[in-house]
């Protein structure tokens, strides 16, 4: 198949086939099973990167945030199946990336007006366009964190549904344990407020520099990244400041990915 001729369906099949088998997993674990299933979740990465290299979509826009995110988080997912072998990886993992994936498929695919290719940005060595490559490059990385995070939360909330029902050693999926949840969730919190801050602040200084400014102070996009970066604050106070943990700073980090998603979903308003 030539390059051009890969599209969402292609990478998404792999990665729908890759969570069949994970599934498959839980019921009956073969050896061989989970070697295909890696198989298809390798395809799917490929397939998606190359789409990615092919097609270029804009990192700002919502058709290559989402995607360039979801790309990321199906890199997750395949070093954490090889790394955690024995962890039910996979099936928190992909429905995420699926999602994403499927999310990409109801945006637009031509850029917006301010809006070019990402390798046309790095290209141009033009200040503008490589600082609003770095504002949006910030930005994917901060949500990088929060649907970690997430994944960690949802993982957490689990597994601590499990061992107060007493479940059993050794039946069920096997998960991390709640320590290392708690952990992840917590060094993705602590490494994605940074990034977001400092996506925030190159955000508003393009903003403030423009003649021409595209964008409004009160443009949806940015008025959601504001709540979410406020929503961080919150969190990270109750983390650190008010000692909370476990199952409360799980279902906050939640509502986080929750306004994350909003921000992706929520278009810019064009100002004419």
């Amino acid at each position: 198949m030539p390059l051009e001729g890969i599209s969402l369906l292609c990478f998404a099949a792999s990665y729908g086939g890759a969570f069949a088998l994970e599934l498959l997993q839980l019921i009956r674990p073969r050896a061989i099973q989970r070697l295909i299933g890696l198989g298809f979740g390798a395809a799917g990465l490929l397939a998606h990167t190359l789409f990615l290299l092919v097609k270029q979509p804009p990192v700002a826009s919502q058709f290559g945030s989402t995607l360039f995110l979801a790309w990321i988080l199906a890199v997750f997912y395949f070093y954490g199946s090889i790394h955690h072998g024995k962890v039910a990886w996979g099936v928190f993992v992909l429905p995420l990336v699926l999602g994403l994936v499927g999310l990409a498929s109801t945006f637009s695919r031509t850029p917006g007006e301010g809006e070019t290719s990402w390798l046309v940005d790095l290209r141009s060595f033009e200040g503008e366009r490589i600082w609003g490559l770095i504002h949006a490059g910030l930005l994917l990385l901060a949500a990088v964190g929060v649907c970690v995070g997430f994944l960690a939360s949802v993982m957490y909330l689990f597994q601590a549904h499990r061992l107060k029902v007493k479940t059993l050693p050794g039946h069920g999926m096997r998960l991390l344990s709640l320590e290392r949840l708690e952990a992840m969730n917590r060094r993705a919190i602590v490494l994605a407020f940074p990034l977001l801050t400092a996506g925030l602040l190159v955000g508003i200084v393009l903003m403030v520099q423009a003649a021409n400014p595209v964008r409004t102070w009160t443009d949806p996009r940015i008025l959601a990244a504001a709540a979410l970066w406020l929503v961080f604050v919150i969190l990270l106070y109750l983390r650190y400041g008010a000692h909370l943990r476990g199952r409360r700073v799980a279902l906050l980090t939640i509502v986080a990915f929750a306004l994350l998603l909003i921000t992706l979903i929520v278009p810019h308003t064009l100002t004419g």
